[in-house]
């Protein structure tokens, strides 16, 4: 029953995911256009690296987390993860070359990586197996939120006072607030400790059991990459498409910050539903939904068309997302919960990578259009698989 649940911890841990959203937000409408603009880049894969860059650092720092938080504690690593972030926007500002923009774009996958997953973990923590959804919906309700909000707002300074240093001010803020919240945080403690005397599994027999032993674990880890492959292709090419198709700063931002806020909010309505409707027909309709939201930003040509391309990709991922995270819970045993979350997220956030460079690449060779065309079929293809994969 939720009214079980610890909501004062919960509500606190709510709160510090807004601002390990909003970091991510101050990149997503200007950094693209910062590499073009400031630095004269025109390869679409040069550009994209400093999401690859991202991905490939969160996802690698994702897997450790899961199982050095059963060892050394979830808020260590809060707070570590929040020291790691603290410097990002400041590169971000001061950066005299792209090389810099890559290196702030280490950190900052670093401080994603532990803040985000223990903000995750220590949700589950205080969570019961019927509420998983519901918590894990919050969660990431406040992390899109905030990167929304920080989408649309970065957009409206960038156009006001340029594209640097404004729009990373607010990143500095950011980093503080959430550093001061999460040393105020309470820690919390696997289920195991509580209940159990079986110790975690080795970090290796999780990474098997997450990629291919355990079929429902592995299709769901397909699931999340994929997902995140699209959100890296969007994220690197959306705003270069929006800009070329003659969109303000201000309307790129508008429609970049739809996404994630539809997103969001409707991680709220899927998170919970999933508990009483099961993941999986929510994981099939989510994919599916995504691919035909990119579909659509390859065929419209308003500003209203977009913002409807956006509504349908935010709802097709809010489908996904927390319901991803509640299945890998379910199938997961207290005692290494921690550890096959860690690896799923690996999986998941290497799309960034996946999504960035390849799409990059593509784009380079046929165009926008046809990366997102490709990223849209990889979507419907993603969907068929997990149905094969996670069947009882």
């Amino acid at each position: 029953m939720t009214e079980s649940l610890d909501w004062r911890r919960i509500t606190h841990l709510v709160i510090i995911n807004v601002f390990v959203g909003g970091m991510v937000g101050i990149e997503r409408t200007v950094l693209p256009l910062l590499a073009e603009v400031e630095f004269g880049i025109a390869s679409k894969t040069a550009v994209l690296a400093f999401i690859a860059t991202f991905g490939i650092t969160k996802a690698g720092v994702n897997f450790f987390a899961g199982a050095l938080s059963e060892r050394v504690g979830r808020k260590r690593l809060l707070v570590a993860g929040w020291l790691t972030g603290i410097p990002v926007p400041l590169i971000l500002i001061w950066a005299p070359s792209w090389s810099w923009i890559l290196f702030a774009n280490i950190l900052l996958g670093v401080n994603q990586a532990l803040t985000w997953s223990m903000t995750v973990v220590m949700k589950v923590d205080l969570a019961t197996p019927r509420t998983f959804g519901l918590v894990i919906g919050w969660n990431e309700f406040a992390g899109y939120t905030g990167m929304a909000a920080t989408a649309a707002l970065t957009g409206v300074l960038a156009t006001s006072f340029g594209l640097r240093p404004a729009p990373f001010v607010l990143g500095i803020a950011m980093a503080l607030i959430g550093l001061a919240l999460a040393l105020a945080a309470e820690d919390t403690k696997p289920p195991a400790n509580q209940t159990t005397g079986a110790p975690p599994i080795s970090m290796g027999e999780a990474l098997a059991r997450g990629t291919w032993t355990d079929r429902r674990l592995a299709s769901a880890s397909l699931a999340g990459l994929v997902t995140n492959l699209k959100d890296g292709a969007l994220w690197g090419l959306l705003p270069l498409l929006l800009a070329a198709r003659g969109l303000s700063v201000a309307e790129v931002g508008l429609i970049v910050g739809t996404y994630p806020l539809v997103w969001a909010g409707s991680q709220l309505v899927f998170g919970p539903l999933s508990d009483r409707v099961g993941r999986r027909i929510l994981i099939w309709s989510g994919l599916v939904t995504q691919g035909l939201g990119v579909s659509l930003f390859t065929l419209s040509d308003s500003l209203t068309a977009y913002m409807i391309a956006a509504l349908i990709v935010g709802t097709g991922t809010g489908m996904v997302y927390p319901v991803l995270l509640a299945f890998v819970s379910d199938n997961s045993a207290i005692h290494w919960r921690a550890s096959a979350l860690g690896v799923y997220r690996l999986w998941r956030d290497s799309g960034y990578a996946v999504g960035a460079l390849g799409a990059g690449y593509i784009a380079d060779q046929i165009g926008v259009d046809g990366a997102l065309s490709i990223t849209a079929v990889a979507l419907v293809a993603a969907c068929a698989l997990f149905s094969l994969g996670a069947r009882k």
